[in-house]
């Protein structure tokens, strides 16, 4: 059973591996080079990094965190045909982790929308559609190239990856989290420690931190470096480089004062995908730490049941 981390234990203020996105498009073949470099150890020591000169306008950013703002503030009749439902229906709206199971554990409220490869968006605010659509492309063209620096680090042939996942049609979903100001702030969570699902997943918040991670069994309190996008790796990142990357623990604390806000965008092989460990890292040495499973039942499995860290991961392991 998973041991739930209590506000007690120390938090380390330590430096966040940074990338510069700028040297991994357009830097010199050195310059790039040593970014991959630079991102390889981050994803193997961290699995997680700020990414800084990542071409995103500051005003899209700031736009689909008011246009979320709006739509958590509309009314419960509004928002009521995408409360609870399935966990693979295209929106959803809810409080903490899982709203069937795990009432009153996580201090969030949450919208969580489909973007691609089929993209949805509620009706209202007005704006939301286009903003969300031109935000997504954004975040999903930057995890992109993200992970094909991730996979020339880790020696693999980008367009055998790209097959096998079937990145043309990669899920990605749009996610915002509300914390509301919580007067008695070390008494409980804004989200429980917990892994991702997918290969990378991109974070923005609006200037409030709650956000840490664990780091060689201490947990780190992030603090972003302004207009940075903070990236930690998934589940089934660790599962293709058969245990070499790690997907990082990770919650979120809350602010007794002030509401944090975060969007989310996690980028994911196809729904259809089974994912395993890629040939090129299985041998003699490094036998399979991981079977295959397709992406959607993995994705469905964790989001249907209560929040375990990274006891999903237990479904593959071999």
């Amino acid at each position: 059973m998973a041991s739930f981390a209590s506000h007690s234990e120390v938090v380390a203020e330590e430096i966040i591996p940074t990338i510069d996105f700028g040297l991994l498009l357009n830097g010199t073949p050195d310059q790039r080079s040593d970014m991959v470099q630079t991102l390889a150890k981050a994803c193997e020591d961290w699995g997680f990094f700020m990414v800084v000169n990542h071409g995103m306008p500051d005003q899209l950013r700031d736009e689909m965190l008011e246009a979320f703002k709006t739509l958590f503030d509309l009314s419960d009749d509004e928002k009521a045909p995408y409360v609870g439902g399935h966990v693979l229906d295209p929106i959803r709206i809810g409080t903490g982790f899982n709203s069937k199971i795990d009432i009153g554990k996580c201090w969030r409220h949450y919208v969580k929308i489909f973007v691609h490869p089929e993209f949805h968006s509620v009706p209202k605010p007005l704006n939301f559609r286009d903003i969300s659509r031109e935000y997504s492309e954004c975040t999903r063209a930057i995890g992109l190239e993200l992970l094909k620096a991730i996979w020339e680090g880790l020696g693999i042939e980008e367009g055998r990856v790209r097959e096998a996942l079937k990145l043309d049609s990669c899920f990605q979903i749009l996610v915002a989290n509300l914390y509301p100001p919580y007067p008695n702030h070390d008494a409980t969570f804004g989200f429980l420690p917990h892994s991702d699902h997918g290969l990378a997943t991109l974070l923005y918040q609006n200037g409030v931190d709650g956000l840490q991670i664990k780091h060689k069994d201490r947990w780190v309190y992030v603090k972003p470096a302004p207009n940075s996008i903070l990236v930690n790796t998934g589940d089934h990142l660790e599962i293709l480089s058969n245990g070499k990357y790690k997907s990082v623990l990770h919650r979120a604390v809350l602010n007794s004062e002030v509401a944090r806000m975060s969007v989310v965008t996690a980028i994911g092989p196809a729904l259809d995908a089974i994912v395993e460990p890629i040939p090129d890292l299985v041998n003699e040495d490094f036998p399979a730490v991981f079977r295959g499973m397709k992406y959607r039942d993995y994705l469905e499995q964790q989001q249907s049941n209560s929040l375990a860290e990274k006891g999903a991961l237990h479904l593959v392991r071999l």
